[in-house]
């Protein structure tokens, strides 16, 4: 297939990245279609561990040209920064290339990301503070700097001149904080982001669409996953760009009939960042060995996980809003210890069990988890890389998931290494 996305099922950190790479062995084009530097991907290559934010993955396959589409909005510095670690270990950044469309992470975002989320106090949405959702706002609202408004400094000027008069009085009137310094962004936007950043910048939906009609190869990822989505996630605990298959056309120039296949990447158990609804959640011993084992800590942040078992009500919305093709489950060896293991196949709100994700937040808020549980396997499965190998209960559980989401699991991961997976 030509086009495929690669979507998170759940609430993020489903370790996107190591299927991710898998993947990007076998394709021609990357692109990273939405989000910013508050998400990451970690990828486990031997010895080395590369933790990517802004640069697609596929940076690390040679033959793959790395995107970062229109539908991201970015950081320079942070994306300089990423870029020079790359290349100080041996990646030829030079692949890259920049959507002159994409949007701008602008200081006085950062800035009212912080303060906003210190005054919303114990009503905080969990944020990473570094700009993302007000970049977002900005971009609606059409006062967003772009990319390309780097390579004409008469235009980044203007724009940035009317946007900072509103934004310092916002500073100023009502965080009490002082005016950012026009000069100083001028002079770090300028004169030590845009002449570095300007051999990257191009016109990246006129290079998928020309890689398309070659039928070369295209792998489409996005950052943070289905229920962080803006329009489907667990509003307003959510993201403010659309992580869900759908966003990958709006992201990255192709056409929704452009794509042909959707893998979709669930965790074997669950984890969430930050405030929201999380009915499977654990408490106590069980859901800290579970943050042990699977170093459940944010790539970025560094924050604790909360951890709980698997929901297959989730799963099933994520795979009919995705439309999903077929599925990779990973972190599977993370349950190697377990007695038994529970997977929530329905909830009970106010004494009525359902099938479906209730659409109102005040009924997820409430919904109790229905489990059925399974017994564990008890040994170590992270050398297994053939299906026939795993355990019997392994296997079980899988056929279970695979059953009742109506998808078949393709791939799925025994241990954060790059080969350990196993093909089903």
């Amino acid at each position: 297939m030509p086009s495929t996305v690669v979507v998170g099922m759940q609430w993020g950190d489903e370790g996107k990245g190591k299927f991710t790479d898998l993947l990007a062995a076998e394709m021609d084009y990357v692109v990273r279609y939405q989000g910013g530097h508050n998400a990451g991907h970690t990828i486990v290559i031997g010895e080395e561990r590369f933790a990517l934010q802004l640069v697609p993955t596929g940076v690390l396959n040679g033959q793959v040209t790395p995107i970062i589409g229109n539908g991201v909005v970015v950081d320079p510095k942070v994306l300089l920064d990423e870029l020079d670690v790359l290349s100080a270990r041996g990646i030829d950044v030079s692949r890259v290339k920049l959507s002159g469309s994409a949007h701008l992470i602008m200081p006085y975002h950062q800035e009212l990301d912080r303060l906003t989320e210190r005054f919303l106090g114990r009503n905080r949405l969990g944020t990473t503070k570094r700009g993302i959702g007000p970049a977002y706002a900005d971009k609606a609202s059409r006062i967003g700097i772009r990319v390309q408004d780097l390579l004409d400094p008469k235009i980044f000027r203007v724009k940035l001149e009317a946007v900072l008069k509103e934004k310092n009085q916002i500073l100023a009137k009502v965080y009490n904080r002082l005016p950012l310094d026009e000069e100083e962004i001028l002079h770090d936007y300028l004169e030590v982001y845009a002449p570095r950043l300007a051999p990257l910048i191009a016109d990246t939906v006129g290079i998928v669409q020309d890689a398309y009609a070659r039928q070369e190869r295209i792998l489409l990822e996005g950052a943070q996953a289905t229920f962080l989505d803006l329009d489907h996630g667990t509003y307003p605990y959510v993201t403010s760009s659309n992580p869900t298959a759908g966003g990958a056309a709006t992201g990255s120039g192709l056409g929704p009939r452009q794509i042909d296949s959707v893998l979709g990447i669930a965790k074997a158990y669950l984890t969430r960042v930050g405030a929201g609804p999380f009915p499977t959640e654990l408490f106590g011993e069980l859901a800290d060995e579970l943050v042990e084992r699977g170093h459940e800590f944010g790539t970025n942040t560094g924050r604790k996980r909360r951890t709980g078992w698997f929901d297959l009500v989730l799963l099933r919305h994520a795979v009919d809003i995705n439309s999903v093709s077929e599925l990779a489950l990973t972190k599977l060896d993370i349950l190697d210890h377990a007695k038994e293991i529970c997977v929530a196949t329905s909830y009970e709100i106010d004494g009525e069990r359902i099938e479906r994700l209730p659409y109102h937040q005040s009924d997820f808020f409430k919904a109790r988890p229905i489990y059925q549980t399974f017994p564990g396997w008890e040994q170590d499965i992270s050398n297994v890389t053939k299906a026939a190998d795993l355990p019997r209960n392994a296997r079980a559980y899988l056929e279970f998931l695979e059953e009742k989401a109506g998808v078949p699991i393709r791939l799925v991961g025994t241990g954060p290494e790059r080969d350990q997976y196993v093909r089903l």
